[in-house]
């Protein structure tokens, strides 16, 4: 039997495709109508066209799957609505549909915002913490993460659910390079003084983890964080990308914390009113702690992220340079 890829040729999506294919595993996409899949056909994965809002056109996708990794989603939508259409809706109809193709496992990339963001700076998130969605995208994540339980509890078909944090890695999309840009410049804006605490996730250490989750009885029915080994203070993330990009005279602007408030009493108003500016809410969050504890992935799963800030980040960056991707 094979499995079903959602999400591609998004940037995890489509990282995890290549590394199943490198060790053999037949692999299904599935894909909007009209993307162009040609280099998932190159390197010999089976491409289904379909539509996750649409539970028609997804009829058929997961015929003879064994494994079902849901990694699509929406972040930073136009309007609020859009959300919960693509996050909650579209992962309520391929899931629906998995079941009913009898498909063993269904995996599920969440978020960090589906649990909050961190009361203590030294304190960080685990599993068992109560859960505090951030903002309407974390919402849609969490009401998400209930559809995949209830179908467990419920003995529908057996899940994970997986929730990695600041993605980062090789086909990074525009907004993480026009953050490398900024930093490039010299003077980025840090709001507040950057000794607030992130959990990064690269690429392939989030790839590792659905892996094993897959392949771990012990995964069945639970939630794992999976980010880097450590958080890294935000000043620490600009240093090492700075000084990868070989940035002679770096010299943030470091903007009062009020600021990031204000943007954040901002973006609230404006979400309530059904409206979404993604500069407004990525500002409200950079003076937040998103920090995660990685135990019980480690402890259950034997996951073990290789690849760290300063690898990571400049894999990025030579993927950059290497597709033309201008920084």
């Amino acid at each position: 039997m094979s499995i079903l890829v959602t999400g591609v040729p998004g940037w995890l999506g489509t990282r995890l495709v290549e590394i199943f294919r490198e060790r053999g595993r037949e692999v299904s996409c599935l894909t909007l109508p009209g993307l162009g899949n040609s280099y998932l056909r190159k390197i010999g994965a089976r491409v289904v066209e379909g539509d996750l809002l649409d539970s028609k056109s997804l009829r058929a996708s997961c015929h003879n799957i064994k494994t079902v990794f849901h990694c699509a989603g929406l972040i930073h939508p136009q309007k609020v609505k859009e959300l919960y259409e693509l996050n909650v809706k579209g992962t309520n109809n391929i899931l629906e549909e998995a079941i009913k193709s009898g498909a063993e496992r269904f995996i599920y990339i969440s978020s960090n915002s589906a649990a909050g963001i961190n009361t203590s700076r030294s304190i960080l998130m685990r599993e068992s913490d109560p859960e505090r969605p951030y903002m309407n995208y974390g919402l849609s994540k969490h009401k998400a993460e209930e559809l995949v339980n209830r179908a467990f509890r419920e003995k529908r078909i057996k899940t994970t659910i997986l929730r990695p944090c600041w993605f980062y890695g090789i086909r990074q999309p525009e907004r993480q390079t026009r953050f490398f840009r900024m930093i490039k410049n010299g003077n980025p804006i840090i709001f507040g003084d950057g000794n607030n605490l992130r959990s990064l996730s690269y690429i392939d250490n989030i790839a590792e983890a659905l892996l094993l989750a897959e392949q771990k009885s012990i995964s069945i029915g639970e939630t794992y964080w999976v980010a880097d080994r450590k958080a890294y203070p935000v000043i620490e993330i600009y240093r090492t990308i700075a000084r990868l990009l070989g940035v002679k005279n770096f010299r943030p602007r470091f903007v009062p914390a009020f600021v990031s408030g204000v943007c954040e009493f901002t973006d609230k108003l404006l979400q309530g009113a059904g409206c979404y500016v993604k500069e407004i809410h990525v500002a409200a969050e950079m003076t937040k702690d998103i920090a995660c504890s990685i135990k019980k992935a480690q402890d259950e799963l034997g996951y073990d992220p290789k690849i760290e800030l300063e690898e990571g980040m400049e894999r990025s960056i030579k993927w950059c340079k290497d597709n033309g991707v201008r920084i």
